[in-house]
């Protein structure tokens, strides 16, 4: 993985991806005692930075390996990033979703064309699934963050980030990123260090589901001890990835950890002052940023994705706007 594959990806998707803002609220800014820089991926094509790393993947293809399929698991950020863009090429798409996935994730992953398989992820092994599908109808698997394309589609989200901070003059910060299995934090890293090396990458992790902040502490792949347990879902992975941990342990400082409540205030607190609609998983890195102590003047924040069932977004608005 390097810079080269990243500014490649850039290029493929130039035209299909947007260049989402990095937005700022003078009055959030002001109730909380720093400046918040936020990179709004949730208004990315598909609702997440997903878009960029399945356009990635699906592009990077040969013609008669997309002519035959794709298939990838997701929990719906990756599902939708896939879909689109397999549509876009028109290659047939296989999605394997946990049937605990949101329905709105669900419902969209089909409206892209997808094909979608349901499974149980507390008593299935979505690798075993996959694995079987693929080979029964000779589809290539995108997995979701342990792929060279699917890093490097990620890592523009780092390029577009080093030029904005540059123009509002932000040279050095910690740059919080909602992280599961660490494509997009490791993506973003590998940017940042050719790009904007004072702006330093550290993962936000749901409290119960920290295993990429206890393997950057421990320097091995520490696995989580349940498959599900907070409304973060779409940032809820077994383990780091095999291609993302070293990439990380080079390249990012320690992992934050940010409970559910903290998710739904942040979720609250980016609709008031920023009018963008988060999913908890995607608001992650925005909590860090807002309730880290011990934080500098000024913090960057992606916000990931905004795919939200509306009863959840309803009660973090009700409990904290």
């Amino acid at each position: 993985m390097n810079i080269d594959m990243i500014e490649a990806a850039a290029r493929r998707m130039s035209g299909h991806v947007r260049r989402t803002p990095l937005l700022n609220a003078p009055l959030l800014d002001r109730a909380i005692g720093r400046r918040i820089f936020v990179k709004a991926e949730c208004l990315q094509i598909t609702g997440s930075f997903k878009a960029r790393g399945g356009w990635s993947a699906v592009s990077a293809l040969a013609p008669e390996a997309r002519a035959r399929g794709v298939i990838a698991y997701s929990s719906g950020n990756h599902a939708q990033g896939v879909a689109h863009a397999a549509a876009r090429h028109g290659a047939p798409c296989v999605i394997l979703m946990p049937s605990d996935a949101p329905q709105v994730k669900i419902a969209n992953t089909r409206a892209y064309g997808a094909e979608v398989v349901l499974y149980d992820r507390s008593t299935e092994d979505r690798d075993a699934i996959g694995a079987r599908i693929a080979a029964d109808r000779g589809l290539t698997l995108i997995k979701p963050y342990d792929d060279p394309q699917v890093i490097a589609g990620q890592g523009t989200v780092g390029l577009e980030l080093a030029e904005q901070a540059a123009e509002v003059g932000v040279a050095e910060a910690p740059v919080f990123v909602c992280c599961g299995g660490g494509g997009l934090s490791s993506g973003i890293a590998l940017a940042l260090e050719a790009r904007a090396p004072g702006l330093r990458v550290h993962t936000a992790e749901p409290l119960g589901f920290e295993d990429m902040a206890r393997s950057l502490a421990s320097g091995r792949r520490e696995r989580n001890p349940a498959p599900s347990g907070s409304i973060c879902d779409a940032i809820l992975t077994p383990s780091p990835g095999e291609l993302t941990l070293p990439i990380l342990s080079r390249l990012a400082g320690p992992g934050a950890v940010i409970s559910d409540d903290q998710a739904l205030q942040a979720m609250a607190l980016a609709f008031t002052h920023l009018r963008i609609v988060l999913e908890p998983g995607g608001a992650a890195a925005l909590a860090a940023a807002l309730f880290g102590d011990d934080l500098p003047g000024t913090v960057i924040a992606v916000a990931t994705g905004g795919n939200v069932d509306p009863a959840t977004f309803a009660a973090a608005l009700d409990r904290f706007a």
